[in-house]
């Protein structure tokens, strides 16, 4: 299965997007941290715009409206053939489908979900052919894991959802699946326990990669965001926990070699 074939097929991450409430600062913040570009659209999703490095999208950061007082958050969205059937599998299997099913112009249809224990997701139908994309480059998403009380329960409901086939790590201390498309690791479940942050309750995390994890701490610092967990060795590489100025939380991860 070709890289794109496998970003199409259902239960992967497909895209990664923000909804902010200064959209222009937003953009400086992540141009200067990541050098990324934009161009705009799609048109119905209101203020909206493509982040770009060497011309392949990589990101999506849209303006939420004045009067919507929503928690700033960076959502990861799995693909789907059927935006309609999969919501309706959401919906039965415990899930609930907040925004949508909605066309998103000729780019695709999408919807705004979260799971039983209420971490939000998207689901992307694409309209479009999805070609390769930039991998292992600075300012691109490199991996996307559901933070969570527990496995056991979320990890059933992706499974039902969208096919998932999960592989457990074998520890009484350590609470951690990676769901597999097409026999490829696309993502994780992390189940924390009573870690699980109170203010964010469970939730997905985006993974950039970054050529430096410190520089890349002490730049997010800089340009007004914030260092929640210094850079440290971790499974994926040397990695941060940070926050852009309007609090939305990601990790930057210098992969191994």
């Amino acid at each position: 299965m070709t890289e794109a074939a496998m970003r199409r097929t259902t239960g992967a991450p497909c895209w990664v997007s923000l909804m902010v409430h200064g959209l222009g600062t937003t953009e400086d913040f992540y141009s200067a941290l990541f050098g990324w570009e934009y161009i705009p659209g799609p048109e119905p999703l209101g203020p909206y715009v493509r982040a770009l490095l060497d011309g392949h999208e990589v990101a999506g950061i849209g303006q939420l409206p004045p009067d919507r007082h929503l928690p700033v958050a960076w959502t990861t969205y799995l693909a789907t053939d059927d935006a309609d059937e999969t919501a309706e599998a959401i919906r039965c299997c415990g899930g609930t489908v907040a925004v949508g099913p909605l066309d998103a112009g000729e780019a695709g249809r999408m919807a705004i979900c979260s799971d039983p224990a209420g971490a939000v997701f998207g689901i992307w139908q694409s309209g479009a052919p999805v070609g390769p994309r930039l991998t292992g480059v600075h300012g691109t998403p490199v991996w996307n894991e559901l933070v969570t009380q527990d496995t056991t329960m979320v990890g059933k409901f992706y499974q039902s959802v969208f096919g998932h086939e999960a592989e457990a790590v074998v520890s009484a201390d350590f609470d951690y699946l990676t769901l597999h498309v097409g026999g490829l690791p696309v993502a994780s479940i992390h189940g924390v326990g009573r870690a699980l942050p109170h203010d964010r309750g469970a939730h997905w995390m985006t993974y950039f990669e970054v050529a430096d994890a410190d520089r890349a701490a002490d730049q997010v610092a800089d340009l007004g965001g914030h260092v929640l967990r210094a850079p440290r060795e971790g499974a994926l590489g040397r990695l941060a926990m940070v926050s852009d100025p309007e609090g939305a939380v990601f990790t930057v991860v210098q992969s191994m070699p």
